[in-house]
């Protein structure tokens, strides 16, 4: 079997990524001086809680190489292929850190993808190169389908406040304040590996109804959609979306992912978001 690697940018429950053999890598937070892994020292109900009390905007670094050593170096030893499933490099350092790693063993076939993604649709990469690799498929047919994938990965958030995303240098301070004013709530997605804007709307129930039409619209003719709904502390919100999609489109199970710190940094709490493959 070709051996997964994610991170936890994915979203993934830690819980079902160990179940199903991924292995997952952390990402760092630092809060002033201290830096936390959000694997194990942070979870997001403590990450918000130490948002919500921090008056200077947290931030996030990639996992330094020497967390992938332990993976690529059994891969070195047993002659295992390892596929990791990296986010975006535009948005994340985690796909450098992978290939600075991957120096370190030139022997190894260790294959690093950057997917131009992150969230819901970095899960769903990782959670079918898994089971494709649990079918016993090789490693050349897991990327190939993989690479696929990647122009048809479609995800579109939906942010509570301005605020994160002034701090984070998204947008200017006279724009976020004046959105602030008009309750613009921008839809942002993920367009060339980046996060940009999509459209807007005048309140947070008006933009998440446009959510649900763009899954609608855009999922008319998918065959295999992947399609998750994730949050950030708006479990509620999440779950009426799931319903509402569910109904129109007849989709059972569709998963709820939590958004981690590193992308809760710029979206801040309550956003809401949708990942899927057109």
């Amino acid at each position: 079997m070709t051996k997964i690697v994610a991170d936890t940018t994915s979203g993934l429950p830690l819980e079902l990524a160990a179940k199903l053999g991924i292995a997952m890598i952390p990402q760092l937070v630092v809060f002033g001086e201290q830096t936390f892994r959000d694997d194990t020292e942070l979870t997001t109900a403590g990450f918000l809680e130490k948002l919500r009390a921090s008056s200077v905007l947290p931030k996030t670094a990639a996992p330094p190489p020497s967390l992938y050593h332990p993976i690529f170096e059994e891969a070195a030893r047993t002659g295992e292929t390892v596929l990791v499933i990296a986010p975006t490099a535009k948005m994340s350092g985690t796909f450098r850190s992978a290939e600075t790693a991957k120096l370190d063993y030139p022997n190894a076939d260790i294959r690093i993808i950057d997917t131009g993604t992150i969230a819901g649709c970095l899960g769903s990469l990782a959670l079918v190169a898994q089971q494709l690799s649990q079918n016993g498929n090789s490693a050349d047919e897991i990327e190939v389908y993989i690479k696929a994938l990647l122009p048809r990965s479609r995800t579109y958030f939906v942010v509570d406040t301005l605020e994160y995303l002034q701090k984070g240098g998204r947008i200017g301070t006279a724009k976020a304040l004046l959105g602030e004013l008009l309750q613009v709530k921008p839809i942002l997605q993920i367009k060339d590996g980046q996060a940009a804007p999509f459209e807007q709307e005048r309140t947070k129930k008006r933009a998440t109804g446009r959510l649900i039409e763009i899954v609608c619209e855009q999922l008319a003719a998918s065959p295999n959609p992947h399609l998750c709904v994730m949050h950030i502390d708006a479990g509620d919100e999440a779950k009426a979306i799931c319903a509402e999609l569910t109904s129109r489109l007849g989709l059972l199970d569709i998963p709820i992912y939590i958004l981690p710190p590193a992308i809760i940094v710029h979206a801040g709490p309550k956003a809401l978001a949708v990942g899927f493959f057109v």
